[in-house]
């Protein structure tokens, strides 16, 4: 077997495949048949040795180090699109979410399927786990966030930022200060977290930007390295990318076939 690269990039599409690549070289070294169906989501375990393809309705769990096209785990307890997957710091434990409406947590120390199960009563579009990582987040197709308990093994909040608009994308601040929901209407809310009496999760809203004029797809918080500048991106259904940063400025980007505009902007908090 060839000598891996040291920066891993990996892809995956509609054509039911899943690429890897050298980042530097841009060299694809390894492609991997996905044949039952679309790759919906991707991430990778923080010992970087294996990398989840979330699809429909299953997770199968590839090793990254190898050449093999199978995989070494499949996971299969959910009922539709699988739209969500992450693992617990330490790679003890995977979650994920889907359409079929339920929020999943799978042991991957031992070999049985799902370990909990939490029902969101709505199509579930977007799971983030709390930085304290006994907390997991969901934002579902009929417009709720809720917090989920890992140690009480129950929601302990929930809250609807638009009825009836589709919650596309969560992302929490590294330090679990902030969290970001993106929606359907190109809308952005932003709260601050609290830790209540009972050590539970409050919101207090921030502010409320309209991001885009089209659905958003992903909205990403800045890692802990970009402190104190804390900024969040959105990604829309059209060809702008709009930053947004803490000293009260947008940057926007008009994504052309020929390369991206700058237009910084200031704007009101």
């Amino acid at each position: 077997m060839s000598q891996q690269p040291s920066v891993i990039l990996a892809t995956a599409s509609y054509d039911h495949t899943i690429k890897f690549w050298e980042a530097k070289s841009g060299r694809c070294y390894r492609t991997i048949q996905y044949p039952d169906s679309q790759v919906n989501r991707l991430e990778i375990t923080p010992d970087k040795c294996h990398l989840a393809a979330a699809g429909n309705p299953h997770i199968r769990l590839f090793d990254i180090n190898s050449n093999s096209p199978q995989p070494v785990r499949s996971f299969d307890s959910h009922t539709n699109n699988v739209m969500a997957v992450g693992f617990q710091c330490d790679g003890n434990w995977m979650y994920s979410g889907s359409e079929d409406g339920t929020v999943k947590i799978w042991d991957l120390r031992a070999p049985g399927g799902c370990q909990r199960e939490y029902e969101s009563r709505a199509a579930v579009n977007t799971v983030v786990l709390h930085p304290n990582q006994t907390e997991l987040i969901s934002g579902d197709q009929n417009g709720n966030i809720r917090v989920w308990d890992l140690t009480a093994n129950s929601c302990s909040c929930e809250l609807v930022p638009e009825v009836d608009t589709a919650v596309r994308s969560l992302t929490v601040m590294w330090d679990g200060s902030l969290v970001v929901a993106a929606n359907n209407r190109g809308t952005c809310y932003v709260w601050r977290l609290l830790r209540g009496n009972q050590t539970m999760t409050n919101f207090e809203p921030l502010h409320k930007l309209q991001a885009h004029n089209g659905y958003i797809l992903k909205c990403l918080l800045s890692p802990e390295f970009c402190e104190p500048h804390r900024f969040f991106l959105f990604s829309a259904t059209f060809l702008v990318l709009v930053l947004y940063s803490a000293s009260c400025f947008r940057f926007c980007w008009n994504r052309d076939p020929f390369g991206l505009e700058y237009h910084p902007k200031e704007t009101p908090n």
